[in-house]
């Protein structure tokens, strides 16, 4: 499709709306059905805010906080702070009162953007503590809260006007792309979250890559289901602003619980996702499978094995097994296709390594799946498979204007419009981060001859053992995940001689092991079961059979509980935090040693 220059996010999102005036653009459940809100009606509305948040003497520069679920009213209160020179600074729904007290304090926000009453409870507790916020305002109507006597609270009804419109739209003109567009505090994997400080150059420059990356995929009258985090980088370019450089239609999912549904309703052509939710798809396409038997299982293993081996062979069947080929397409992909709603020109995937098994699996089973790979401070996209040419094992060539060379420790260095202006507040951090214009992405891997980027692991989770020995741990707990048995897994070993994991089993196949043996299917009571450690330890040599010896897992214990976001062991985008995961169960980790 035809590609433009802006200036600013704001500039494209509001040519792109005169573009398109009337077409519908935003779509949201109201009354169990999606209802529409058009180019032109989004636009009207962020002018509308925008000159209401100037009136409250928002200006260039101010920093203005964003809590809210995925919904029409994100995008649009997000384009009214851009506008103003302000910048955006997203917040985590699943935020606690500290996590929202360090993003206000640190970043020194003005104001506030809240959603709904429950998010405002956290938020308003936060902004006790937090002297610069002056103002608080909600999408929806808050109870009486509890604001000290210099904070303004509101509803963003209240607070749009007519007035100031035109000095809004006089004023887009003056923005740059080397402004300041948001502060995306990262999900803190590590330890405490940074503020990467992204221009609006940078995201421009993704949705650039974006729309040269997919091209062939023919990319215009399309559908997006949003329904990762938006104060994520990774779904705030490739769910909010890559669909508006496209003229795309945005649905926003009601929950992750309804994303089936959704997917069925909304029937969307481009999907992006982390790696977990292709592994929650696989667990249950394959546990369905095996629970119906018979004529539909052979099918369909058919058809995986018929898919893998077209994969592997780029295209060579013969003549008996293209015309299997073709009946299972119609018997088994056809279902599996229409149970991501039967319109998937693509599925991308990034945020997260994705296992190359679960890449293949969806692949022979007729979905094109595209794996990507950024990190917040690339604002997020550094490279992505093409439609046309996918290694299924890579994360694809780099995109457009974006140089990726490989430092001589096997760290990934990149460099471009992309890379972030540092973090906020942080100049040490910023330093280590970016030397000589190259983004230092933590990331290890190497560039195949045909120029696609291999990620083997994070360069900080390597796990070094007390041989010297590098392990790859996402590696080891990818294939783990993989088995029928395990949903999470996180293995521990830094310094010791051999590996040891901390094991999730999977919660369907726990309830059906847990009936069979008359047991209760409570994890915090199963932990030091020896029938069920003796189940998974057949799980864990049928994994160690395929690695090599200093991968191997020795031993392993059973978590209390799943890795969540609710317990703090899982970021908003479903990464693990290694570092909350082991303060809980490092002294376990380390007995099983002894």
């Amino acid at each position: 499709m035809e590609e433009r220059h802006w200036n600013s996010l704001p500039e494209m999102f509001f040519a792109q709306a005169e573009r398109f005036g009337a077409r519908p653009f935003l779509f949201h459940k109201q009354d169990g059905i999606y209802v529409g809100t058009t180019w032109k009606e989004a636009a009207d509305r962020s002018l509308r805010l925008a000159a209401g948040l100037s009136r409250l003497g928002v200006g260039p520069g101010d920093r203005i906080v964003l809590v809210s679920e995925n919904r029409p009213e994100w995008l649009i209160a997000d384009m009214a702070i851009m506008s103003l020179g302000a910048i955006t600074v997203p917040a985590y729904t699943t935020n606690t009162v500290d996590d929202h007290r360090h993003v206000l304090t640190d970043s020194a926000a003005k104001g506030v953007l809240v959603s709904t009453e429950r998010l405002a409870g956290n938020v308003v507790a936060a902004i006790r503590q937090a002297p610069s916020v002056e103002f608080i305002a909600s999408m929806e109507k808050l109870g009486i809260m509890d604001l000290s006597s210099k904070v303004q609270g509101m509803t963003i009804d209240t607070l749009e006007t007519d007035e100031r419109t035109e000095t809004v739209r006089e004023g887009l003109a003056r923005l740059k792309r080397d402004d300041l567009a948001c502060i995306i505090y990262t999900s803190g994997t590590g330890g405490t979250p940074k503020g990467v400080m992204l221009h609006h150059g940078a995201i421009l420059h993704n949705c650039s890559g974006a729309l040269d990356a997919l091209d062939q995929l023919g990319i215009g009258d399309d559908r997006f289901l949003s329904f990762l985090p938006l104060s994520h980088s990774y779904e705030h370019m490739a769910g909010q602003f890559f669909p508006i450089a496209a003229g795309a239609q945005i649905y926003y999912a009601e929950s992750v619980e309804t994303l089936i549904s959704n997917l069925a309703e909304v029937q969307p052509t481009i999907m992006t996702a982390v790696p977990r939710l292709y592994e929650t798809m696989h667990q249950r396409i394959t546990r369905g499978v095996a629970k119906q038997g018979g004529v539909k299982e052979l099918l369909f293993h058919m058809a995986l094995n018929l898919g893998i081996k077209r994969y592997m062979t780029g295209g060579r069947l013969s003549m008996t097994e293209r015309l299997l080929d073709a009946l299972v397409d119609k018997l088994v992909r056809d279902k599996v296709r229409g149970r991501f709603g039967g319109q998937l020109k693509a599925l991308v995937s990034g945020g997260a390594p994705l296992n190359p098994d679960i890449g293949l699996f969806f692949t022979a089973l007729g979905l094109r799946i595209l794996q990507g790979y950024g990190q917040t401070e690339s604002a997020p996209v550094i490279s992505v498979n093409r439609p046309n040419s996918p290694r299924i094992e890579t994360v694809g060539p780099p995109i457009i204007n974006t140089e990726v060379r490989i430092a001589e420790d096997g760290e990934i260095l990149c460099r471009g419009e992309l890379v972030m202006k540092g973090y906020w507040n942080n100049d040490e951090a910023t330093a280590e981060a970016i030397r000589d214009g190259w983004l230092h992405t933590g990331d290890i891997g190497v560039i195949d001859p045909d120029g696609h980027l291999r990620i083997t692991d994070r360069k900080k989770d390597i796990i070094v053992n007390s041989g010297g020995d590098n392990v790859a741990p996402q590696r080891v707990e990818g294939i783990i995940s993989v088995e029928p048995e395990i949903a999470q897994a996180m293995v521990y070993g830094d310094k010791r001689p051999h590996l040891v994991a901390l094991l999730v089993p999977d919660q369907a196949w726990l309830e059906e092991w847990c009936r069979g043996n008359g047991k209760n299917a409570d994890m915090s009571k199963l932990g030091n079961d020896p029938e069920l450690h003796a189940a998974l330890a057949q799980v864990i040599d049928r994994v160690n059979s395929s690695l090599s010896s200093i991968e191997k897992v020795r031993r392993f214990m059973v978590a209390e509980e799943p890795f969540s976001i609710e317990n703090e062991e899982m970021t908003p985008t479903m990464k693990v935090r290694r570092h909350k995961v082991r303060a809980r169960y490092g002294n376990a980790l380390e007995a099983l040693y002894r």
